[in-house]
């Protein structure tokens, strides 16, 4: 336990949900892997433990519990090995319920946080459109306002839970032309009429529901705006601090898995006489990874508790994620040839880690966006500053 960032409640806690991690979620991985659809109960079981809600308001069923009970749930979730369940649940804990959280109005947060926290409901955060990738300011989807309501036209893509999930929090542009400062954010039910969504087949994340979503004509009440209409775009941005962050604990802690699993592996195979930890240039290696891995750990956590102290960390939770994503694909590429043949066979977790791993440095900004982004920051001295 490093006390400076963790707590003795904190390491019940990590204790508590290993057992229920281990006891609820591992005997069904291999069944939602193979069907892509992660079944009801478990987000009941979630929700009736309280997972769901560590970070939200105790007004409407949180805990409000600090940033690092949140890096412990990131953490744990990715040792089950399955990237595609631990997207879903963080998808839909820190993605759809942040914006609920931060930008809905009380009668909002009354139907779909206080439903999310239980587990009742779930959500996903539909900003990815096909054309436009991490140009989120290139998105095409509209809202026109028609009297009291808004009427909803356009796709996205690429959406964590966009599937199975019970409602979508999107993004659409309420005045195009005035490019990101025309964007703003509603919520609407998924059997809203003229929403329809396809599944999409994808090499990782397999447990998880990727879906393609129109909006054909949809139809919702104004009262389901979030927050001020065009403020959508700032709104974005500040969660992003948090997404990045998370995307760079996801990999931390992925990294970490495979490394400890590789060792134990390690320690226990063996080439001409002696265990294969042994050899030095494997031991070497090892050492290396492992050294990337726990620089991206610390870094992490300092980030954590800044951003958990109400700092604005948008530079570095975009670093974050930019190279904790490419150190966790250089783990589990370096893992799976440790393994030798046995690395490449879907039995062995690593396999699945390294598909699994390949979406970091795609999802959530690319890392070739994160770079300007940074470049932005460091070289022109660009300030980005948080919604008001």
């Amino acid at each position: 336990m490093d006390s400076r960032y963790f707590t003795e409640e904190h390491e019940l806690f990590r204790q508590s949900l290993k057992d229920f991690l281990q006891k609820e979620v591992v005997p069904h991985i291999e069944k939602w892997e193979k069907t892509g659809h992660i079944e009801r109960f478990i987000w009941e079981k979630f929700g009736e433990m309280g997972f769901f809600g560590i970070a939200y308001p105790e007004e409407y069923g949180g805990m409000n519990l600090d940033l690092f009970y949140t890096v412990i749930l990131l953490e744990e979730l990715q040792k089950v090995n399955s990237g595609g369940f631990a997207a879903a649940i963080w998808a839909h804990t820190y993605l759809a319920m942040t914006h609920v959280n931060k930008e809905g109005d009380h009668a909002i947060k009354e139907k779909y946080l206080t439903a999310s926290i239980t587990g009742e409901k779930i959500g996903c955060l539909c900003i990815t459109e096909p054309f436009g990738g991490s140009d989120v300011a290139g998105m095409r989807t509209t809202a026109v306002k028609k009297e009291d309501t808004y009427v909803i036209n356009g796709s996205k893509t690429f959406i964590t839970n966009g599937v199975y999930s019970d409602y979508l929090v999107v993004a659409a542009k309420t005045n195009p032309e005035l490019g990101n400062k025309g964007i703003s954010i509603f919520i609407m039910d998924r059997d809203t009429p003229g929403i329809s969504a396809t599944k999409l087949d994808k090499l990782g994340w397999r447990a998880s529901d990727t879906g393609e979503i129109a909006f054909d004509n949809v139809v919702i009440p104004a009262s389901n705006l979030m927050g001020e209409e065009g403020k959508g775009f700032p709104y974005i941005m500040q969660h992003f601090a948090l997404e990045r962050l998370i995307m760079g604990i996801n990999a931390h802690a992925r990294a970490e898995f495979a490394l400890e699993y590789t060792l134990k592996y390690m320690s226990e195979r063996e080439a001409f006489g002696r265990t294969i930890d042994k050899f030095q240039a494997l031991r070497h290696k090892i050492a290396d990874r492992y050294t990337e891995m726990e620089i991206c750990k610390e870094f992490n956590y300092s980030v954590a508790r800044r951003l958990d102290q109400g700092e604005y960390v948008v530079k570095e939770a975009t670093m974050s994620k930019l190279q904790c994503t490419k150190m966790s694909d250089e783990v589990m590429y370096d893992c799976l040839q440790f393994l030798g043949g046995y690395g490449y066979m879907e039995e062995y977790p690593l396999a699945r880690l390294l598909r699994d791993s390949r979406l970091g440095p795609i999802g959530g900004g690319t890392s070739e966006i994160l770079r300007e982004i940074i470049a932005k920051m460091v070289i022109d001295k660009k300030d980005y500053k948080p919604a008001t």
